[in-house]
């Protein structure tokens, strides 16, 4: 909240009269033009008598929140509103062009480079997804969540993921997922008032954020004191879910007592359901096959070794890259969410303000799948084809498994924040903020399995010498088998009398995520100057455990496929355990490439309830059940129990304490006015880290499936580290006003992003279920420290009419303490490897602190309103590069890359007039490289790449006001049914494509 000092009040009332004053108040305070009538014509927007004081980021927030009420101040107050005696006045905008002005005018008035989206009205957000708003930003994009194909997470100028800081109401929020972002997914937007994204940073606030720092604004009740509500009604369809799903929420507002105290209360209730279609593979590992494995070879035998004393057809020298699983599989899921917020408000008089919030919200994710999944080794490769550069295109393998798999994914994550601010005027220029808040989240609070999943199938006896075909772009064309089935026989694929049991895996995490934080806050103000200090202290402790049936080894009970494949472990499975067949035809649309002709319905919960109904295998024998394997063979009765894995256990515990300082200053350089702003922050971080560590002391080969291996460790032992680091962060921001429409801005900063909590374990990690020539360990690193940026912006911004200005905005980060994944291939503890007899080669991906690059584009924005018809666009773009691009040909393992650099670019068409609204958005991105890793990192060149596919998507939206407090609203996303998939090393490796179709909403809101 900002408190206008009352002698200025007066004394600008007195002089320019009531109406002018008012006008003048909502500047000061930083709120929207809420009294400008967008129809009017006129050349532009005028200068106002006493050039406003520069509003700084955070209040810029608290705008975007309360913009649907003629603006507000700092965490959603708006003392002038309250405090006027006729607020009546004010002309309350909404709709499309209401909620633009109000994001025009959080822009030019802000200190640094801000953007912002404002609610359109009460209830009434631009987009359903959080996320999906902010991608028409500038410089802003999306993650998706390829099962769900719902917007996660952002990027911004390329930078995603913890990059950027994403604040509730300017306070950091817990996740219990390890990272430092927020899946956007969990954010209930019906009730959101505004979002900010910050590109330059508020020291007063925070300097976390090499991306951007994005506050979510939720309304107050004194943002618009008397009785206010809401209630919004939709139903929505995916068009391969076959369901129509709701989404309900309510808000009720009311200040009493002649206004000393308020209350505001929404909750909401949303679901999704999703159907998907994915065609996948795991990973591309890099190594290298020996020439006897090449197609055409006249060697005799083949049989790979890295000893240079062979014969040259047997050494392992030709490089290449191979596909280390194959399948497809049908997704569908279901995801709930509840948001429930209070917030309580105390206003004894005009100098004071007391909230009392908090803010719950619980997700629940069920994911069921079923499909196929096919495991190839790279030294059982034959007859491989490789093009030009190295990609493994055509191969066969002798004795190929074939894996129908079914799972279901649960994902709780429930939050909740309570927090209680204070804000005291003390005198005519002083005054104080005091801010504090507590919250928690939970990953699975209820013990929930995060994963049930099963393989059956065939292979050894009857696995035929399989193929597989890449005949194109990862964009447009699917990996092809052939000569698959029991013994290559085609038309046998999905032949229920050949199917034994294999594999059974059940995972449960729990993590858990808590953040204190407290801030206080000092603020000098007089005509031309201000001054905000102060300190804050925050600590986030993460937990994070795992359950599952790889340390018992029970994954592998009746693992083998039984008597139909040759094998004396496995069972058959019965022929009602497949409870149907679907078709694979036009499984991925707009794609190439034949699948197998079908999938097989089943579910892992009936597989698992099959094989516990087996019996005791220790109270009686059941043919099948593997009695040789390690721990399985003696320890399991019956029930797949999971076992505590104690290489998961992590305890780690960040402090950070902070000063900070920022002045503003308002002159006049040549006649121009001048608005000068100057910041410094200090931070000083404690980390202190705790795990088990474990080291592997002997690996048994299974005797039932002799591609499976069972890792032996050690007894744990309790690690705990402890690290400190320190920064200074300063920051300036220029803006020179040319003229009344022309403003130049130059920026100035130095920011940080911390690694990922979950990054800090202090000790190295072996699991216990393996695969043969794919062992695989992550290494701690505890002491990593935070990547830094030095920062520069320099923008030019034109604001030619009302609702409407054109931007280019030149930026630059110079990014040094780069946190990259590399995985080296080494032993540990000289633990033998029992299918070579050799020390076992561990595949050990580690994070470390390394390189520096820079980062350099430019942003271009458009928004026009065509006078009074009620049409216009909002139309941005962004271009990005760096000077440390990939390079596809390194094949060291110390290549490095910036991550999620793509061009990308919006358009938004509306109309808005008659109470009739429509809205047509189009977003691109280019391709892109994601990120470092895949889901199989067995490479010997590193961590291989995951690059993004470019991506085209429109959405529509209408709505039409039937009366003041009611109107009825629709919505249709992916209306051209694009497919997400992403790439490997080069083009034509495919590692995943998700196909998750079209959504219609439709629904109706009423607010008073």
């Amino acid at each position: 909240m900002t408190f206008e000092p009352r002698e200025i009040r007066r004394h600008r009332m007195a002089r320019n009269g009531w109406c002018c004053a008012v006008s003048m108040i909502a500047l000061i305070a930083g709120a929207p033009v809420a009294a400008h009538d967008l129809s009017a014509e006129h050349d532009g927007p005028a200068r106002p008598a006493e050039a406003p004081e520069p509003a700084s980021p955070q209040s810029q927030l608290n705008q975007a929140a309360t913009a649907p009420n003629g603006g507000s101040g700092q965490n959603g107050q708006n003392p002038e509103a309250s405090l006027d005696d006729n607020p009546q006045k004010d002309i309350i905008v909404t709709g499309i062009r209401g909620s633009l002005q109000r994001n025009l005018d959080i822009k030019r008035e802000a200190a640094g480079v801000v953007d912002a989206i404002s609610s359109e009205d009460i209830g009434k957000f631009p987009d359903s997804n959080v996320a999906a708003s902010l991608q028409r930003l500038p410089g802003v994009s999306i993650q998706r969540s390829g099962p769900r194909g719902e917007p996660t997470g952002i990027t911004v100028r390329g930078f995603g993921g913890d990059f950027n800081e994403t604040l509730y109401d300017g306070r950091r929020i817990s996740t219990a997922t390890g990272g430092r972002s927020i899946d956007f997914s969990t954010v209930g937007a019906d009730f959101v008032g505004g979002l900010t994204v910050m590109k330059t940073p508020d020291v007063t606030l925070s300097s976390n954020s090499i991306g951007a720092t994005v506050n979510v604004q939720f309304p107050k009740p004194f943002d618009k004191p008397g009785m206010r509500g809401a209630i919004s009604a939709s139903g929505s369809i995916q068009d391969d879910s076959g369901k129509i799903v709701p989404v309900v929420g309510a808000l009720f507002s009311d200040t009493f007592a002649d206004d000393t105290f308020g209350i505001l209360v929404d909750a909401i209730y949303s679901r999704h359901d999703t159907q998907t279609n994915r065609v996948f593979v795991s990973g591309w590992p890099g190594g290298r096959i020996a020439p006897c494995q090449l197609a055409g070879s006249t060697a005799a035998t083949c049989a790979p070794t890295d000893d240079a004393t062979a014969d040259p057809s047997q050494q392992k020298s030709v490089v290449s890259w191979f596909e280390q699983q194959y399948g497809a599989t049908q997704i569908y899921t279901k995801d709930e969410r509840i948001d429930g917020r209070i917030a309580l408000q105390w206003h004894p008089n005009e100098d004071v303000m007391v909230t009392l919030d908090d803010n719950f919200t619980r997700q629940k994710v069920r994911s069921d799948n079923f499909g196929f999944g096919i495991w190839f080794n790279q030294g059982s490769l034959r007859n491989v084809e490789l093009d030009d550069n190295g990609t493994i295109t055509n191969f066969t393998q002798d004795g190929s498994q074939t894996d129908f798999t079914a799972g279901t994914d649960t994902s709780v994550l429930q939050t909740n924040q309570t927090g209680l601010n204070v804000k005291w005027q003390a005198s005519d220029n002083f005054s104080v903020e005091a801010d504090g808040s507590y919250s928690k989240s939970w990953l699975n609070p209820g013990g929930e399995l995060t994963s049930t999943n099963a393989d059956i199938g065939y292979g050894f006896g009857i696995g035929p010498s399989l193929g597989l075909v890449i005949n194109g772009d990862s964009s447009d064309t699917l990996p092809e088998l052939n000569n698959y089935g029991p013994g290559g026989d085609e038309s046998r694929w999905a032949d229920p009398s050949v199917i034994g049991s294999h594999v059974t895996v059940i995972q449960a995490q729990k993590n858990t995520d808590v953040v204190k934080q407290g801030r206080l806050t000092g603020r000098w103000e007089s005509d031309n100057f201000k001054l905000a200090f102060g300190g804050s202290w925050l600590q986030d402790r993460y937990k994070f455990r795992q359950r599952n049936t790889f340390v018992n080894n029970f994954w592998q009970a009746y693992s083998g496929y039984g008597p139909a494949s040759g094998n004396t472990t496995g069972v058959p499975i019965p022929a009602d355990l497949i409870r149907g067949e679907v078709s694979t035809k036009n499984f991925i649309p707009g794609f190439s490439g034949a699948l197998p002709p079908v999938l097989l319905r089943f579910t892992a919960q009936d597989y698992q309830n099959f094989l516990t109904g087996l019996g005791n295998p220790q109270a009686q024998n059941i043919p099948g059940f593997n009695y040789d394997a390690p721990t399985v063979g003696t320890d399991f009765t019956g029930t797949f129990d999971t076992a505590l894995d104690n290489g998961s256990i992590r305890d780690i515990q960040e402090t950070t304490w902070a000063l900070f300082l920022r002045a503003n200053f308002d002159v006049e350089l040549a006649g121009m006015p001048f608005h000068f702003n100057a910041g410094v922050r200090n931070e000083n971080t404690h980390v202190v880290s705790a795990g088990f560590g474990q080291v592997p002391l002997q690996i048994v080969q299974n005797s039932g499936d002799p591609t499976l291996l069972t890792v032996i460790l050690s007894d744990p032992q309790p690690v705990s580290t402890k690290s400190n680091y320190s920064y200074l962060l300063p920051s300036i921001d220029l803006k020179l006003e040319l003229t009344d429409k022309l403003h130049l801005r130059l920026d100035a900063s130095r920011t940080l992003t911390r690694p990922g909590l979950n990054l800090l374990t202090p000790v190295a990690s072996v699991g216990t279920g393996q695969r043969v020539g794919a062992l695989t360990a992550s290494g701690g690193a505890p002491a990593l420290r935070p990547y830094l940026s030095d920062n520069f912006d320099a923008a030019l911004e034109w604001y030619y009419a009302p609702n409407s200005y054109a931007a280019v905005d030149f930026f630059l980060k110079h990014v040094s303490n780069f946190i990259v994944g590399g995985t080296q291939r080494q032993t540990i503890n000289d633990v033998i490897d029992p299918t070579t007899g050799q020390p076992a080669v561990f595949a050990v991906s580690q994070q470390v602190n390394g390189p520096e690059a820079t980062v350099r584009g430019v942003e271009i924005a458009w928004q026009h309103v065509f006078g009074d018809s009620g049409f216009g666009f909002n139309a941005n773009a962004t271009f990005v590069g760096t000077n440390k691009p990939y390079d596809e040909n390194d094949i060291s393992l110390s290549g490095f890359a910036v991550t999620g650099l793509a061009n990308s670019a919006n358009f938004i068409g509306f109309f808005d007039k008659y109470g009739f609204e429509f809205r047509a958005a189009v977003n691109y991105r280019a391709e892109y490289l994601r990120a470092f890793g895949q889901n199989q990192n067995t490479g010997a060149f590193g961590s291989e790449p995951t690059f993004e596919d470019p991506n085209l998507q429109i959405d529509l939206s209408t709505s039409y006001q039937i009366t003041p407090q009611f109107n009825i609203f629709a919505e249709a996303t992916n209306i051209t049914n694009e497919v997400q998939s992403t790439h490997g090393r080069f083009d034509n490796q495919l590692l995943d494509v998700f196909a998750y179709g079209r959504r219609f909403t439709a629904g109706a809101r009423f607010h008073f």
